[in-house]
């Protein structure tokens, strides 16, 4: 018995583009921060954040570790933030996640300086911290409520995470970088 063959052709069935877990969150980021205004507050205040949180991180008192040497006040609970940061986006795209490794070495020295204003007289560094973490947790609130939108960490406490690379890839992006 010989088989039949089907006249019929093949259906072409549309693929979905093939994007990476990284591009999906950053679309889901791109849908919730339409408005000029919030994405401008973001760009500001995302670094900001990040600032304030290391300096913050950075006051809590870190053990002695006597191996360490001179080098004991550079590995603080900042460190293990920076190491976490880029571990974690380090999976979803190396390029950025090398670029935010650069930033938070920036904003760490900036840190650094402030630990350094805060012996020589300067106020606290934990309150210099929370007051910049405060003010830039603000001003994006201030873009949602301009956006119109519900927060969009709501539905998923990972876009939190992505947030940083989200800013950074518009960068690379104007850069020619790929990410």
């Amino acid at each position: 018995m010989a088989k039949q063959h089907s006249s019929t052709s093949k259906r072409t069935i549309p693929v979905k583009e093939n994007l990476r877990p990284v591009e999906v969150y950053f679309n889901r980021l791109n849908k919730s921060h339409q408005h000029p205004t919030n994405r401008l507050l973001h760009f500001i205040c995302v670094p900001l954040m990040l600032f304030g949180l290391l300096a913050i991180t950075w006051a809590i008192p870190f053990p002695y570790i006597k191996f360490l040497g001179q080098y004991n006040g550079f590995l603080n609970w900042a460190s293990f933030i920076i190491a976490f940061s880029v571990y974690y986006t380090l999976k979803s795209s190396p390029n950025l996640s090398y670029t935010l490794l650069l930033v938070l070495f920036g904003l760490s020295y900036g840190v650094s300086k402030l630990a350094e204003w805060q012996l020589a007289g300067g106020p606290p560094l934990i309150w210099v911290g929370t007051a910049i973490f405060a003010l830039s947790w603000l001003g994006q609130y201030i873009g949602g409520k301009i956006e119109g939108n519900g927060s969009s960490f709501d539905d998923d406490k990972k876009l939190v995470l992505y947030t940083p690379i989200w800013v950074l890839h518009f960068l690379a992006k104007r850069i020619g970088l790929k990410y």
